[in-house]
């Protein structure tokens, strides 16, 4: 039965360093939960105090009904899967597979089961009698995956699990650890700091930064709704355009930016004249297509630099600046073309793009 993990303002440090600074999380039963952000977040320190390889100064972290705070590793019922499979290079897939059962001194007929049911999940019953250097890097990921998951842990924990993987190979492993989790109905609490991984995997996700939470939401609700410069930079790409509200009508928000005046929708939000902002563009909701007649938003440029990738092609576009606003000439964005008609590699090509103003996220500075 799934379980819910709670961490109540966990603070750790080293020495001097906070690595994880009053953290408050709650992740449901079942739920498979990622932790995002760059190197030297906490993300990591974060995962390893709820495993038990850290004790947290302040702060209290649950599983189910059971503080565990500060139980040892062995007595939270997790299961951990590392960056570097750490499997025993002596022992076949089974035995590895059957290690944490012998630990515990299950029956040898019962581990027998347990071992043949965990290497069915993960699809590695024929590899059963190989060592792990016959196998490949996803291979011995999934026997990781599968000594974890022996075990019959309550919450599962991945740190960085597919890092040594090539990209055909996580991608592959992307989709079977979100099975897995799902049949096995696990919580699972897992470490990356790849984007598409989380925004692919993840039921919710919590951006890290600093040794704080930066944002909590759904995949889509983050990518779509950032809450931060940080944030929208940090997962996927974007443009920014710096500015300040010239006027606001309903949920229409005019800003005057270096490339001219731009709407964006803003639900709910009020914003005073002259408020600084800065939007947020994604190069993917740029268009290409012949804007309605109606439409604001409405740019011409010079398409440079492109990249062609045949259902895609990923442009530099060139605006020029108008009024009074300070900075460059012109301001240079990118922009993803689907089914692309304009290329230019080399030189350059005219062409007048426009925005729908609930594709523009304007972001407060």
């Amino acid at each position: 039965m799934a379980v819910s993990l709670n961490i109540l303002n966990v603070t750790k440090t080293f020495g001097s360093t906070t690595a994880v600074n009053d953290v408050t999380l709650n992740i449901e039963p079942g739920e498979l939960f990622f932790l995002l952000g760059p190197s030297g977040c906490g993300k990591t320190t974060l995962l390893r105090s709820i495993a038990g390889f850290y004790v947290p100064e302040k702060g209290a972290i649950t599983i189910g009904d059971t503080d565990v705070t500060r139980l040892p590793p062995h007595e939270r019922d997790t299961g951990m899967v590392f960056q570097s499979y750490a499997l025993w290079p002596h022992m076949t897939v089974s035995e590895n597979v059957a290690f944490g059962l012998q630990m515990r001194k299950v029956p040898k007929e019962e581990a027998a089961k347990r071992v043949a049911e965990a290497l069915e999940m993960v699809k590695m019953t024929d590899r059963a009698k190989h060592k792990p250097n016959q196998l490949s890097g996803g291979q011995q990921q999934r026997v990781a995956l599968a000594r974890a998951l022996i075990i019959q842990p309550r919450c599962l924990l991945l740190d960085e699990p597919l890092s040594n993987l090539d990209a055909k190979l996580r991608l592959e492993m992307r989709a079977e650890i979100r099975r897995i989790c799902k049949d096995a109905g696990l919580t699972a609490v897992y470490v990356t700091h790849d984007q598409k991984e989380a925004l692919s995997v993840a039921d919710r996700l919590a951006v890290m930064s600093d040794g704080g939470l930066m944002q909590v939401g759904t995949p889509r609700d983050v990518y779509v709704s950032p809450d931060s410069e940080f944030i929208a930079g940090f997962i996927g790409e974007t443009n920014f355009l710096p500015g300040h509200v010239s006027s606001q009508h309903g949920d229409r928000i005019h800003v005057k930016t270096d490339v001219g005046d731009v709407v964006a929708l803003a639900a709910g939000a009020t914003f005073a004249d002259g408020d600084k902002v800065v939007l947020s563009v994604r190069p993917e909701v740029i268009r290409f297509d012949e804007a309605p007649a109606d439409a604001p938003n409405r740019f011409d440029g010079a398409v440079h630099h492109s990249v062609y990738l045949g259902e895609v092609a990923q442009h530099q576009v060139t605006l020029t600046t108008q009024g009074d606003q300070a900075g460059a000439d012109s301001v240079t964005i990118k922009a993803f073309d689907l089914n692309p008609r304009i290329v230019a590699r080399d030189g350059e090509a005219r062409a007048t793009i426009w925005l729908d103003p609930q594709d523009v996220i304007i972001l407060t500075r």
